[in-house]
């Protein structure tokens, strides 16, 4: 079974990064190097955190705020749930959600999961080149969105299309220049059809 076991986001400051990705307790599952690659507009990517209850959502934007992050989508009730999208000083958008409408106990910032959604350009073909590198598809909804199983992995990989991927984080889908990722998995090393280095 293919797993994700880093995500290494390559970032102009560090330090910077390392102290807003602590602040979030997200520093044991992302890495940050220094890069100058050039980059803009969409990077062809969003990471969210699943939580399990509005007030977290709240918690961990509000944290993400304080930290220097921008607001995409502010926080709100939608038919599917509650959450917002933010980007992160370096440029990594976040996204942030929980299907719960109602909290059941105290607020944290405790993360049920990481997903990282890449916004491809051609759903099934990305898929194909996945499953022929070992990952079991969980979820498939046509050539609209792909969720693969990673039981063993801290970070679950999902496809979308890359408008449509733009479009849930509030973002326009134009973008040149370096995605600034490297998944690190046991299925590496390997660029895929979008350009997404994976290393071993």
């Amino acid at each position: 079974m293919t797993s994700i076991k880093s995500l290494t986001l390559d970032v102009t400051d560090p330090a910077g990064a390392t102290a807003f990705y602590t602040d979030l307790g997200l520093a044991d599952h992302v890495r940050v190097r220094a890069t100058q690659a050039p980059t803009s507009g969409f990077r062809g990517f969003v990471l969210s955190l699943v939580v399990s209850q509005p007030s977290t959502v709240d918690t961990l934007v509000g944290a993400a705020l304080s930290g220097g992050a921008t607001e995409l989508k502010r926080v709100k009730k939608s038919f599917w749930g509650y959450g917002g999208v933010v980007q992160a000083p370096d440029g990594t958008i976040w996204k942030v959600a929980t299907s719960a409408k109602k909290d059941t106990g105290p607020a944290t910032r405790q993360i049920d999961d990481i997903v990282l959604l890449l916004g491809v350009a051609d759903v099934k073909a990305s898929r194909q080149f996945y499953v022929e590198r070992g990952l079991a598809v969980a979820k498939s909804f046509g050539s609209k969105y792909v969720e693969f199983a990673t039981p063993a992995s801290s970070v679950k990989l999902a496809l979308y299309g890359r408008r449509a991927a733009a479009k849930d984080a509030g973002v326009s889908p134009d973008g040149t220049g370096s995605h600034r990722l490297v998944i690190g998995s046991d299925a590496g090393p390997f660029t895929d059809p979008d350009g997404f280095t994976w290393a071993a």
